[in-house]
This record gives C-alpha cells, sequence and structure tokens, in this order.
C-alpha cells in the first residue's frame, strides 16, 4: 500500500560532502527506506525518488503478505 501523499511521507535529508542521504517513512506502517543521491539534484528531484522508492517497498511487502 503505497503512501496516500507526500504529506504522510516523513523525509529526512543528511548532506554528507558530495552526496545527500534521504531518508522517507511512511508513519503508518514505519517503513523506512534510504537513497543516496547527488545534491545538485536538487530536493524536488531527491525527494520523489525517495518516495518512488518507498511505494515500491511498500507495494513489494503488501504483494508478498508482510504488511
Amino acid at each position: 500500500m503505497p503512501p496516500r501523499n507526500d504529506n504522510r511521507v516523513i523525509l529526512e535529508f543528511i548532506s554528507r560532502g558530495a552526496y545527500v542521504k534521504v531518508s522517507a517513512i511512511d508513519p503508518v506502517t514505519g517503513t523506512e527506506v534510504s537513497i543516496v543521491g547527488d545534491p545538485t539534484r536538487g530536493e524536488a528531484a531527491l525527494r520523489q525518488l525517495a518516495i518512488r522508492k518507498l511505494e515500491y517497498v511498500m507495494n513489494k511487502q503488501k504483494k508478498d503478505g508482510r504488511r
């Protein structure tokens, strides 16, 4: 089950030199994913990528019967 919208996802950005780690967490299920990206891509692109990964993982868990 994907998050309903961006407002229901907790995002955390951590800059480390030449990269940014973005964590996305679904507050309802507690599912968490992380990506590492180039900060020059911009916050919006990194946010979108992290949310897409979260949706992918949550759909996979639902398909596997885990949540």
